[in-house]
């Protein structure tokens, strides 16, 4: 059975009529088995160069993975002035792409790295991370790529272990639905609300407003540690 998820920006096609049949089996090895992949060498360096200016920062950090272009990154650094924020993404051409400046302050950084090995780093680093943000990751919507999203991923548990918050947007409510659970077997706690703008609030990024334009609606999970839900 195929379910669809339509709207004019683009169609979601699964063979999932729920949550992975296989997504605790999955989650409980990857809790089991820590992740120990070599560091690839230029995510290293540019981990490398961004520690320095955390670390000589006094304040909250803030993660924005999978940036895209950066207009998160700098939406989210004008909202939050008093922290760091870093944007990451493995596209240094989406990186660099020329898109209009929402914000000219000089409080966030884009980074070109792999968040497999990035993620490490940090954890290794201690940053000290208050939000970290999760803005509609690709769904991978076929049954067979589970590992492919964030929750089915061998780096979960260290992407769970980054901020006190951790924001995740998507217009595909069952993978927020897998995200919540997976973090439950983790022993953290979500909670699941429509994302919804005021008129003159604009959308984090360019995915969102596409969604929005075509009537599609998106939503929003924030997961925090089980002592944070109470």
């Amino acid at each position: 059975m195929k379910t669809e998820i339509t709207g004019d920006s683009k169609v979601i096609v699964t063979n999932q009529t729920g949550i992975h049949e296989k997504l605790e089996e999955i989650v409980e090895k990857h809790l089991s088995h820590p992740f120990q992949k070599p560091y690839q060498s230029h995510t290293k360096s540019a981990f490398d160069e961004i520690n320095k200016v955390v670390q000589a920062f006094d304040g909250p950090v803030i993660l924005d993975s999978c940036c895209g272009v950066g207009q998160s990154t700098r939406l989210l650094a004008k909202q939050n002035p008093n922290a760091l924020v870093i944007g990451i993404d493995k596209s240094a051409h989406r990186i660099n792409r020329n898109v209009e400046q929402t914000f000219d302050g000089d409080n966030y950084h884009l980074i070109r790295a792999d968040l497999n090995d990035f993620y490490r780093l940090v954890k290794a680093a201690n940053w000290p991370i208050s939000k970290h943000y999760i803005l509609y990751p690709n769904p991978w919507p076929k049954s067979k790529h589970i590992q492919r999203r964030w929750h089915g991923s061998a780096v979960f548990p260290v992407l769970i272990s980054l901020g006190d918050e951790i924001i995740l947007r998507s217009n595909w409510r069952l993978y927020l639905e897998e995200f919540q659970q997976a973090a439950d077997i983790a022993g953290l706690v979500g909670e699941m609300t429509k994302v919804t703008q005021s008129d003159n609030e604009e959308p984090l990024t360019p995915f969102e407003a596409k969604y929005q334009a075509s009537d599609q609606q998106c939503w929003q999970l924030i997961v925090k540690p089980a002592c944070y839900g109470s």
